[in-house]
């Protein structure tokens, strides 16, 4: 009996070590909570400045209210994308510490690659989407190319990411034929969603750590 839980022991032990070097499992739970945060503070402020102003144009050369709008939004996306990859990092780091795992493996770079290849895609077709006037698009476009690198990136970090990811695809589908709802479906996705599976993964993976 005891050489049979020896043996069962093994081989949790071995399961747990090609688990680590195939996986990135340091992504804290407290990473999404922190990017749902931060996603909301920067709806918020997105709001204002729509709400703020109206599309017309003024005496200002070329310069019309609505290119404002654009490109304080721009500004403030990149913002909040910014704070997002800083505490999602911040947090990763200190449970990577924690749980005395290198933050910098071949399975992080597995991650990563399959992780921004949909991104950088995504970017580039919401570039070309923004260069032809079709700034409803944009929210649903980064929603749908979200989820789709966070399915694509799941079978190298917690199995759990992909939901997150399918939730995502989905919400970037419907919000598609809601282009005046723009805002609220970017803001369920990249803010609450982040935030429900940041909770969820925390209880589940770092509460008892």
């Amino acid at each position: 009996m005891e050489q049979e839980q020896s043996a069962l022991h093994t081989l949790k032990d071995i399961k747990q070590m090609m688990e680590r070097s195939s996986r990135f499992i340091s992504l804290s739970g407290l990473s999404g909570v922190a990017a749902g945060i931060c996603a909301l503070a920067g709806a918020w402020f997105a709001h204002r400045v729509i709400s703020g102003k109206t599309p017309e144009s003024y005496d200002y050369g070329s310069l019309t209210i609505a290119n404002i709008i654009r490109y304080k939004l721009f500004i403030i996306a990149l913002l909040t994308l910014g704070s997002a990859v800083i505490t999602a990092f911040l947090f990763t780091y200190i449970k990577s510490k924690k749980n005395n795992t290198p933050v910098w493996s071949t399975a992080t770079k597995r991650l990563l690659i399959n992780f921004c290849i949909p991104l950088f895609a995504g970017g580039v077709f919401l570039l070309r989407i923004t260069e032809l006037g079709y700034f409803v698009m944009i929210a649903p476009g980064c929603l749908l190319f979200y989820g789709i690198a966070l399915v694509n990136a799941s079978k190298y970090t917690l199995g759990e990411i992909r939901y997150l990811g399918y939730a995502q695809i989905a919400l970037g589908l419907i919000s598609g034929w809601f282009p005046e709802l723009s805002l609220v479906f970017w803001t369920l996705g990249f803010g609450v969603l982040h935030i429900v599976y940041g909770v969820a993964m925390w209880w589940k993976h770092d509460k008892q750590g």
